[in-house]
């Protein structure tokens, strides 16, 4: 598949993307579905990631009270189509077998609730709109899936729609962010990130909405805050499932109202900024279990982008290595054994590893990121024919991801839990969920 030149100057992302070949070559079958529900017939048609659920925000929304208001996810995939169940109340079944995650067969009978839905595939397959450069400002990806996902972006840049941006730790969500704000028509404003994870509560509300004097102890000057000090531009919130309940609706009142009021004051300001957010956890169960407003939920979700985990875009992983390497750093040896690793810490772990190849050579680096599979997490096996130092600290890299990892799983990855269960301050358990992918 020949990729184009780079795109002149004088065009814009939008001009780019109608004037390119949609697709080249690449198609994919959609879904159509057919159910009655009191009385009519009704029809939908899956052509993209589409939520179904009572909630009148819903893709789908069925009028059903044993669907779930946020019950289930379609995803269309060069495989087919995929459905996921979203822990919702009363399960999700294809014919007649409850599934979590399963691939929607021809011809089939999905059952939401009581509600039984016929699924088939469309009669012809629809071609794929591809961006034609293997580049979208600092994101980089020649593969279908993150050409498919330049495409998406260079449809939402333009708009002022807020954007949910989901996927793996690790997978860059924070540089399609940056892509977003710089294609779009506020890209000569600020781009003001905020890292939900990494602030306390009272903290996080202070550095979202700035403070009066005197609003609380400390607070010895007024502050504008993250929202107010990007006027005209655009707010990220990262990792914005770590969002707490008290402050979900502040936030939901500021994206609906357009105005802000700091703590410790009466009157409200004018809010004029886009809101960007990103998120590795599923908010959809979240919502299910209480532990995410689903109106915020949908005002954050209007445009969803889900960023591909690295193993399923291996053919990137050259062009990476080559873009983190110094020139010349990175020979054929590297190439073939990266291209044979699962790197569970997405483009992330794969630089890192990256910076101890030029650190301490190929040799090193690869006995100090051991090769794992997607079903290793089994903890560490000791390398006895590495140098000391080498099997040394892959043993304690190992020790760390498989200790973070257990603790996250048994607290629910809630990380105020986990510090305290490991005797250790929070902030030091979030380095460690970074580092190791987590």
């Amino acid at each position: 598949m020949p990729s184009p030149p780079p795109p002149p100057e004088d065009r814009d992302i939008h001009t780019v993307l109608q004037t390119a070949a949609p697709g080249y070559g690449v198609t994919r079958r959609t879904l159509e579905l057919r159910w009655t529900e009191d009385g009519v017939q009704r029809t939908a048609a899956i052509e993209e990631r589409t939520v179904v659920g009572s909630a009148p925000d819903a893709g789908i929304v069925l009028g059903d009270p044993a669907v779930s208001r946020i019950h289930a996810e379609f995803e269309v995939r060069d495989d087919g189509v995929w459905l996921r169940d979203l822990d919702s109340r009363n399960g999700t079944y294809i014919e007649g077998i409850q599934v979590s995650l399963a691939r929607v067969p021809d011809r089939a009978r999905i059952r939401f609730g009581s509600t039984v839905i016929n699924a088939e595939r469309a009669a012809k397959a629809t071609p794929v709109d591809l961006w034609p450069y293997e580049q979208f400002g600092p994101v980089i990806g020649r593969s279908v899936v993150m050409r498919e996902l330049f495409a998406r972006l260079a449809r939402v840049a333009p708009t002022d729609s807020t954007v949910l941006i989901q996927g793996e730790t690790g997978t860059g969500k924070d540089l399609v962010a940056r892509a977003i704000h710089e294609a779009s028509p506020r890209a000569d404003k600020p781009l003001v990130v905020v890292d939900c994870a990494a602030l306390a509560e009272g903290v996080l509300e202070a550095e979202l909405f700035g403070h009066a004097k005197g609003a609380f102890t400390g607070a010895v000057g007024a502050r504008a805050g993250a929202i107010e000090s990007a006027d005209r531009g655009t707010v990220f919130l990262d990792e914005v499932g770590e969002l707490p309940l008290s402050v979900q609706p502040k936030l939901l009142r500021v994206i609906e109202s357009r105005t802000v009021r700091r703590l410790g004051e009466a009157s409200y300001r004018a809010a004029n900024v886009r809101f960007l957010t990103a998120t590795h956890r599923d908010l959809r169960k979240m919502v299910n279990s209480g532990g995410f407003r689903e109106d915020l939920y949908f005002r954050l979700a209007v445009l969803p982008v889900t960023v591909p985990p690295l193993r399923e875009r291996t053919e990137d992983i050259p062009a990476l290595l080559e873009h983190f390497a110094p020139p010349g750093a990175i020979g054929g040896e590297i190439v073939a054994e990266a291209l044979q690793r699962a790197w569970l810490g997405n483009v992330r772990e794969l630089r890192n590893f990256v910076e101890r190849v030029v650190a301490f050579g190929a040799k090193d680096a690869l006995a100090m990121s051991p090769a794992r599979t997607d079903a290793d997490a089994q903890g560490s096996v000791a390398s006895y024919d590495k140098p000391l130092r080498a099997a040394r600290e892959a043993c304690v890299e190992d020790f760390e991801r498989e200790y973070v990892r257990r603790l996250l799983q048994k607290h629910n990855r809630n990380v105020n839990a986990v510090a305290e269960a490991a005797d250790v301050d929070r902030t030091y358990i979030y380095r460690l969920i970074r580092k190791h992918g987590l």
